[in-house]
């Protein structure tokens, strides 16, 4: 006979949620939602979309950011053991390079309110985003590095000083001219290094693990990111602008196919697809409307549904997550 203790025991323990397993990779979801929103922007100046649609999602970015950092700063007071032996990990430390990123990311958001607000904030995220650039480059040279750590997010240090680039192209002193050059100059041979790198592991070693292979999107982020801090810079569209871009969207093809093929379980990671997959959309918007042509901007069309939607459904998956107490637990 079953009696009531036997039977409360054969009830699963609640999951205890904590901000201890808050994972600092979430960091990623501001970056993809506001760099959909900064690709709603450019849809309203190719489409005539409604400029409210790119307000409204960057409203939403902005919430995030504030619920996510007050979130991970209450971790790092209750447990900074746990936040120190992050940041030392040889693969979580550098998606804390996604702070810095969304930060840059959400000037250029908050750049349609105010412009001297938009300046504090791109110089806020660019200190963060080189000053980590520099921690994580000056870890590795410490030598002794294991091959099966290099891994995609890896490029987050490269790509992160290019993004410096790409949110603060607008600023016209001359000394945000020289901080977007070096910001460029460390990015690009970092992000070149960074990908011959983790390339070459990703042929001659173990496939990645299931967690990690929604992060191979990644790969892509230099080439788009590339693309449009080049524009930035040179002020223009040319064939090597034109080369990166369709160099990024190759790359972009080949993985999404295989993550579509072969996808991995729900975790935060695949946020790791959002921020490289708007800034192709972002780059596909800027090389149609210097080029222009049907085709062109039906790409751009195209790549904007296939973020909008693929943001849309992380969302639902991570709150519902949350929910269900999977996103907080161990």
């Amino acid at each position: 006979m079953e009696t009531a203790s036997t039977s409360r025991a054969a009830i699963p323990a609640a999951r205890t949620q904590s901000v201890r397993h808050l994972p600092i990779s979430l960091f990623g979801s501001v970056m993809s939602i506001a760099g959909l929103a900064l690709a709603w922007r450019l849809a309203g100046k190719a489409y005539g979309v409604n400029l409210a649609v790119s307000d409204a999602i960057g409203v939403i970015a902005l919430g995030l950011f504030v619920v996510l950092a007050l979130s991970y700063l209450g971790k790092l007071v209750l447990h900074p053991e746990i936040v120190k032996a992050e940041f030392s990990h040889p693969v979580i430390g550098s998606f804390f390079g996604t702070v810095g990123i969304s930060i840059m990311l959400l000037s250029s958001v908050i750049g349609s309110y105010s412009s001297a607000a938009q300046l504090v904030v791109w110089c806020i995220g660019s200190l963060i985003t080189l000053a980590l650039s520099v921690l994580m480059i000056s870890r590795l040279l410490n030598g002794n590095a294991a091959p099966a750590s290099a891994v995609p997010a890896w490029l987050i240090g490269g790509v992160g000083s290019l993004d410096i680039v790409v949110t603060g192209g607008s600023f016209t002193a001359s000394w945000t001219h020289e901080v977007n050059l070096l910001a460029a100059a460390i990015g690009s041979v970092s992000a070149i290094v960074f990908f011959i790198l983790i390339f070459s592991r990703l042929i001659h070693h173990d496939p990645l693990g299931a967690a990690m292979r929604p992060s191979k999107m990644i790969l892509m982020a230099p080439f788009a990111v590339g693309f449009i801090a080049y524009v930035n810079l040179a002020q223009k569209v040319d064939m090597f602008a034109a080369l990166l871009f369709y160099f990024g969207l190759f790359l972009f093809a080949i993985i999404l196919y295989r993550l579509l093929v072969k996808p991995a379980p729900f975790s935060s990671t695949w946020w790791g697809i959002g921020f490289p997959m708007a800034a192709m959309t972002n780059a596909a918007f800027i090389y149609a409307g210097a080029v222009g042509g049907r085709g062109l901007g039906f790409i751009a069309a195209l790549l904007l549904f296939v973020l909008t939607t693929s943001i849309i459904v992380l969302s639902f998956r991570t709150l519902h997550a949350l929910l269900a107490g999977r996103l907080l637990s161990a």
